[in-house]
């Protein structure tokens, strides 16, 4: 006979054994997204800072270029127009585009591809954008940029050289289809807006976007510990037995 509405917690051996690693899982790998959220955050705002910073003279050599990322830069030089190449663009206003990709010869020789932004694609000619074509000696600001390609490698697309249009920025080959003499090859430079005269190309296409999504992470293994506990608990919440009682009592 069992008593009436009378129920005990009555952990069984196996089922702890088994839930406790499980949890301890769990909850490891939420506070491991706490962490990554942390780090995240000061990531962001390091990168924030850079941007935002004073602009910097590009090194000469560059021996470091991961400790540059994303510092912004001022450049002297003159663009080489007649070696644009183009980077297939992220849509801009619903309309797609393309990144024209310039090189600018350096007062000191060297020569650095710099994405002056985005045009729509019936603006890939230079013929159809005559005021972007800046001639002579400028000073512009842009932020500094890794070359490469940053995914998986299976992954990684194939750019059409000959076609002159890139997926990712293969410095060494952009800079030999260029015709560049003397090329920077393990940085690039994204120019700031409002650096060309005209309504093209759109410059200031480094944007501090990272996805950030480690609370939701975190949130859901937690949430997942829960309902592993809830679990625990009721499936031991088990009614109590008179015989049971009996023993006990006695």
């Amino acid at each position: 006979m069992t008593s009436r509405n009378k129920r005990r917690f009555r952990p069984t051996l196996w089922a702890t054994l088994a839930v406790v690693p499980m949890l301890a899982v769990l909850i490891g790998l939420g506070v491991w997204q706490l962490q990554r959220l942390e780090w995240k955050n000061d990531l962001i705002e390091e990168m924030r800072g850079r941007m935002e910073a004073a602009p910097i003279e590009l090194p000469q050599p560059i021996e470091e270029p991961e400790a540059l990322q994303f510092y912004r830069v001022e450049l002297t030089g003159r663009f080489l127009n007649d070696g644009e190449l183009y980077r297939v663009a992220q849509p801009l206003r619903n309309t797609r585009g393309l990144y024209v990709i310039t090189p600018m010869r350096l007062e000191d020789g060297r020569e650095v591809l710099v994405n002056r932004g985005w045009v729509p694609l019936d603006k890939r000619e230079p013929a159809a954008r005559p005021d972007s074509l800046t001639s002579g000696t400028v000073t512009v600001e842009g932020v500094i940029r890794l070359g490469g390609w940053q995914g998986m490698e299976w992954l990684r697309p194939a750019n059409d050289p000959q076609a002159n249009e890139w997926l990712w920025m293969d410095l060494d080959r952009m800079a030999r289809e260029a015709g560049l003499e003397n090329p920077v090859t393990n940085v690039y430079v994204d120019l700031a807006a409002e650096q060309t005269p005209g309504a093209y190309p759109v410059g200031g296409q480094t944007r501090v976007n990272l996805r950030n999504d480690h609370l939701n992470y975190a949130l859901t293994w937690f949430a997942l510990a829960l309902g592993l506990v809830a679990i625990y608990v009721l499936f031991h919440w088990r009614p109590v037995d008179d015989r049971d009682t009996t023993r006990d009592s006695g």
